[in-house]
């Protein structure tokens, strides 16, 4: 039995196909409407969701809003953007189950240790940096390579070639983020699922009684069984070893 995870803000499911490929049954749950989204979806407010069902997963992520903190959005409109992380945070250090917070760079101070994750530490043609807290230990798989060829991912149109660095296009989704079932809407705020795949293999470590990386925490549940673990070891054993840093720190400057 694959253990259940809770995708709240899901978007089109970035982060869901990275924990589903890590071996998670996935829920995602979304204010909007997710067409997209390539599993089971319950359009719903995300916090009232976790109040009345959050007890039923073992563990629970969250994307809250970004807006407010991303650079891309102008100065003087940040303020009419929602203000959920902070809301987000209080709620899973204290829910009782073990977590994953995800944001943008601006907003890394309200996160607690946060890990920085870029693509080119999974060989993606993209740095798009996302910082993450989780309720366990864990390391960075790698160092940034900025010196590796970026692919541009237009939010504009589903064909259109800007001038960009050779140009930019949602054709090249697959390459720079590993996404090829979302359309232009969907990759604007989209996480690469590599770097969710990694936490998830990370987490089902601690969600067994059986956590494979020397020096992190304990588990966070015994949830061990034959089939989880085994589905784990086939995950952990597909992924490539991995260099280890100290936790949230890296050698390329936040973005």
């Amino acid at each position: 039995m694959k253990p259940k995870l809770l995708d709240l803000f899901c978007g089109a499911g970035g982060c869901g196909m990275g924990y589903s490929r890590a071996g998670f049954e996935v829920v995602g749950i979304d204010r909007d409407p997710q067409p997209q989204y390539p599993f089971d979806f319950h359009q719903a407010d995300a916090l009232e969701y976790l109040a009345a069902h959050g007890h039923e997963f073992d563990f629970i992520h969250a994307s809250p809003p970004c807006q407010r903190y991303s650079t891309m959005t102008p100065k003087h409109t940040r303020d009419s953007h929602p203000d959920l992380l902070p809301v987000v945070v209080e709620i899973l250090r204290k829910f009782g189950k073990p977590y994953c917070i995800e944001n943008v760079a601006g907003a890394r101070k309200l996160l607690n240790a946060p890990l920085l994750l870029c693509g080119t530490m999974f060989n993606l043609k993209t740095r798009r940096h996302r910082f993450f807290e989780t309720s366990f230990t864990i390391f960075s798989p790698a160092t940034c390579n900025h010196s590796m060829k970026q692919l541009f991912v237009t939010t504009k149109g589903s064909n259109s070639i800007t001038a960009h660095a050779g140009g930019k296009s949602v054709k090249f989704a697959p390459e720079a983020y590993g996404i090829d079932w979302m359309d232009f809407e969907g990759l604007r705020e989209a996480v690469p699922p590599a770097y969710c795949e990694y936490i998830g293999v990370k987490a089902r470590a601690h969600l067994t009684k059986h956590a494979p990386d020397v020096g992190e925490s304990a588990p966070l549940n015994p949830l061990s069984t034959p089939e989880v673990d085994s589905d784990l070891g086939k995950v952990s054993a597909s992924r490539p070893t991995l260099v280890r840093q100290t936790v949230g720190r890296t050698n390329c400057p936040p973005r």
